[in-house]
């Protein structure tokens, strides 16, 4: 995805939707990119993947603070 940082605003901004809503689209878009990485992906490809998984977490954590903050924890363990 080009724009992540525009795009998970549009999200976050989306009155229309519930938390649920959002939240699931933002770990569409997280489940997306790790199932395009293979077994030919450089590490420079899987650390792009988890610095945009982090800004999605971050987003997450906006709408569940305590699920976002649990998320981020995992990651950096």
């Amino acid at each position: 995805m080009e724009n992540l940082e525009a795009y998970i605003e549009e999200v976050l901004s989306k009155n229309s939707w519930d938390e649920k809503q959002k939240k699931d689209e933002l770990y569409r878009i997280d489940c997306k990119m790790y199932t395009n990485l293979g077994t030919d992906s450089t590490k420079a490809d899987r650390n792009e993947v988890k610095k945009k998984s982090r800004l999605i977490y971050r987003a997450i954590q906006k709408i569940n603070h305590h699920e976002g903050t649990q998320l981020l924890q995992a990651m950096d363990k």
